[in-house]
C-alpha cells in the first residue's frame, strides 16, 4: 500500500485552499483523514500524546488511514540515541495505543550529529521487535553502506528526504518505504519523478509512507493529491 500525506494537518492557515474557511479545529482531522491516507505527526517530537488522545485520533480516522509520530527531542537530540532505552520503550509503548493505525516511527537526528556506528548499534539493539521506524540522518557522514547494512539486518528504513539543497539516496533498507518531500517548489514533472521512483521499488516495499511538508500555502495535500494521481495503478 501507498500511503501519501503531510507533515501535520492542524494548520489554520490551510482554511481557504485545502480546509473549508470556516472548519472548526476538531473537524480538521476527519476532514483530511477523508481526503489523505497518512500523517507524520511532528508535534510528538515536542510532547509525547496521551493515550486519550491516541485513541480519539484512531477513532476519528477511517479503518485504513495510517499515522506517523516522530519520535521525542529528548531521544534524538538531547540524548542523541545514547543510553536511553526506557525512554526508547515509553514512545513505542505510547505509540502502539493506535494499534493498526501506526504506520511507522520517525527518528530525525540533529544536522549536527555525526556517525558513530557503535551509538547506533546499541540504539537498533534497545529497539522493540516488531516497530516500524525511519531514521532520518541528517548529517552525510550517516549516508554509508555501513549504516544501510545495519539498518537492513534490523528491516528499519533509511528516510528518503528531499529537499531545495540536498536528497537522501535512495536505499531500500526494509520492506516498506518512507520519503519526506520538503521542497515547496515541485513542478509536475518532479512529482512524476518521484512517482517513479516509488514504483520501480514496489518490488521491495510492501508498504510506503510518503510526507510533503507543511507551509503557509497549503501546497502539502496539492502535491500529495497529484502524486497519487501519477500512481494509478499501485
Amino acid at each position: 500500500m501507498i500511503s501519501i500525506g503531510t507533515s501535520g494537518y492542524s494548520y489554520p492557515e490551510w482554511k481557504g485552499s485545502f480546509y473549508p474557511k470556516e472548519i472548526k479545529s476538531r473537524e480538521m482531522l476527519p476532514y483530511y483523514a477523508a481526503r489523505l491516507s497518512t500523517v507524520e505527526i511532528n508535534n510528538t517530537f515536542y510532547r509525547l500524546p496521551s493515550e486519550k488522545v491516541l485513541a480519539g485520533w484512531a477513532k476519528a480516522t477511517p479503518d485504513d488511514f495510517a499515522f506517523t509520530l516522530k519520535a521525542s527531542r529528548r531521544i534524538t537530540h538531547f540524548a542523541k540515541l545514547k543510553d536511553c532505552g526506557e525512554l526508547l520503550r515509553t514512545f513505542c509503548e505510547r505509540a502502539q495505543t493506535l494499534g493498526p493505525k501506526l504506520g511507522t516511527l520517525l527518528f530525525q537526528l540533529p544536522p549536527y550529529l555525526r556517525r558513530d556506528l557503535e551509538l547506533l548499534d546499541d540504539f537498533l539493539e534497545a529497539m522493540p521487535d516488531g516497530i516500524r521506524a525511519a531514521f532520518e540522518f541528517r548529517h552525510r557522514s550517516w549516508l554509508s553502506d555501513g549504516v544501510y547494512a545495519r539498518l537492513a539486518a534490523k528491516n528499519l528504513a533509511l528516510c528518503i528526504a528531499d529537499s531545495e539543497e540536498d536528497t537522501t539516496p535512495v536505499e531500500a533498507t526494509a520492506d516498506y518505504g518512507y520519503l519526506r518531500l520538503r521542497d515547496e517548489g515541485y513542478r509536475q514533472q518532479d512529482i512524476a519523478e518521484w512517482a517513479g521512483v516509488i514504483a520501480d521499488r514496489q518490488g521491495e516495499w510492501k508498504d510506503t509512507f510518503v510526507y510533503f511538508k507543511h507551509e503557509q500555502a497549503g501546497k502539502g495535500p496539492e502535491f500529495a493529491r497529484a502524486l497519487r494521481e501519477a500512481l494509478p495503478d499501485l
